[in-house]
C-alpha cells in the first residue's frame, strides 16, 4: 500500500461516523458479523481513542498509538479538545496506520470513528485521514448514523438534516445517511408523518407548518423556512432505516454502501447472502422486520384519512 502506488490492489470499506450514542460501535459489530456470514473477510479498525469496551473483534486499535484519557491527563484538555488532538496526532502518524493496515491486505475494512460532530463538519484532521486512505487505493463510503428518535421532534430533525448536509459537504466521500435504532423509534413518541417522509426527506414545508403549531417555534418560522430551503436546494440528504438486529435491514444498508463505494461481490458471496436471507430465525438476530414500523404508520395514516372523509 505504498503512497501513490497506482498498481496496488484496491481496498474497500466504510468509515462509520455520527454523533455520540448514534450506534456506531454497535453497527460495526453487527455489520462485521453479517458480512462474515456471507463470506466477506472483514477487518474492524477502531479510530475512536475514547472507545474502551469494543464488542467486535478489533484488528487495529488507535489505543496502541494514543488514548483520550492520556491526552486529557497529560495536556490538561477536556474531552472535545482531547479528541481533536488525538485525530491530529493520528494525522501526523500516517506511517503507523499504513503499517497496521498492510497486515490485512485484501480485507474489507470498517473504520469505527469518534463521535465528535466537529470532526465531520469543519475540522480537517479526519477528513485528511480519509484523503490519505484514498491515496493508498482505499475506496471508502461514509456511513453517517443518526438516532431515529430525532424524527419524533420536528425541530431536532431539521437540525439533523443540517448536520448531515454539512457532514456530506465536508467529508467529501460517497455518503450513506442511516437512521439507526429503528426498532426503538416508537418508544420516543408517535411520528407526525409517514416514515417515508423522513427517509426520503420529502416536502419539508409540512415540517415547518408542524413546527409553527408550537408557540415556541412560531416566532422562528422564517428562520426554519430558510434552513429548509438550504436543505432542499442541495437535494442531497436522504436516509436508509436500520435495525441492526434485522437481517433485511442490514442487507439494505450493506447494498446501499456497496453501491456508494463501488464494491462488487462475486457469485459465492451472492449465494451466501441468498442463503442467509432465506434462513430460519437464528439466535444472534431478531428478524422482526423494520418495515413493520412503516406499515403501522401507513395504516394509521390511511385510517385518519378515512375518518376525515367520513366527517365530511
Amino acid at each position: 500500500m505504498s503512497e501513490g502506488s497506482k498498481g496496488s490492489s484496491l481496498a474497500f470499506g466504510q468509515v462509520v461516523i455520527g454523533p455520540p450514542g448514534s450506534g456506531k460501535t454497535t453497527y460495526c459489530h453487527g455489520m462485521q458479523e453479517f458480512m462474515g456470514r456471507i463470506g466477506r473477510n472483514v477487518t474492524v479498525v477502531n479510530l475512536d481513542p475514547a472507545n474502551e469496551a469494543m464488542p467486535y473483534q478489533c484488528a487495529v486499535d488507535i489505543a496502541e498509538l494514543i488514548t483520550l484519557p492520556d491526552v486529557m491527563e497529560n495536556l490538561k484538555l477536556g474531552p472535545n479538545g482531547g479528541l481533536i488532538y488525538c485525530m491530529e496526532y493520528l494525522e501526523a502518524n500516517f506511517d503507523w496506520l499504513q503499517e497496521k493496515l498492510a497486515a490485512f491486505r485484501g480485507h474489507y475494512y470498517l473504520f469505527d470513528c469518534p463521535g465528535q460532530v466537529e470532526l465531520y463538519t469543519h475540522h480537517d484532521a479526519l477528513k485528511n485521514v480519509f484523503a490519505q486512505l484514498a491515496k493508498w487505493n482505499f475506496r471508502l463510503a461514509a456511513v453517517h448514523l443518526v438516532d431515529s428518535h430525532y424524527c419524533t421532534d420536528p425541530g431536532k430533525f431539521i437540525s439533523v438534516l443540517c448536520t448531515s448536509l454539512s457532514t456530506m459537504l465536508h467529508v467529501e466521500l460517497p455518503h450513506v445517511n442511516v437512521l439507526s435504532k429503528m426498532d426503538l423509534i416508537e418508544q420516543y413518541g408517535k411520528l407526525a408523518f409517514n416514515l417515508d417522509y423522513y427517509t426520503e426527506v420529502l416536502d419539508l414545508s409540512y415540517l415547518v407548518d408542524h413546527l409553527a403549531s408550537d408557540p415556541f417555534f412560531r416566532n422562528y418560522r422564517r428562520l426554519n423556512e430558510k434552513l429548509v430551503e438550504v436543505i432542499e436546494d442541495y437535494s442531497l440528504v436522504s436516509f436508509v432505516p436500520l435495525n441492526v438486529q434485522d437481517k433485511e435491514s442490514m442487507r439494505q444498508v450493506m447494498q446501499a454502501v456497496d453501491k456508494a463505494n463501488g464494491y462488487s461481490f462475486g457469485d459465492q458471496e451472492h449465494r451466501s447472502l441468498e442463503a442467509l436471507m432465506s434462513a430460519a430465525v437464528g439466535a444472534d438476530f431478531h428478524f422482526a422486520s423494520t418495515l413493520a414500523v412503516q406499515e403501522r404508520y401507513v395504516q394509521s395514516q390511511d385510517k385518519a384519512v378515512e375518518e376525515e372523509v367520513m366527517d365530511l
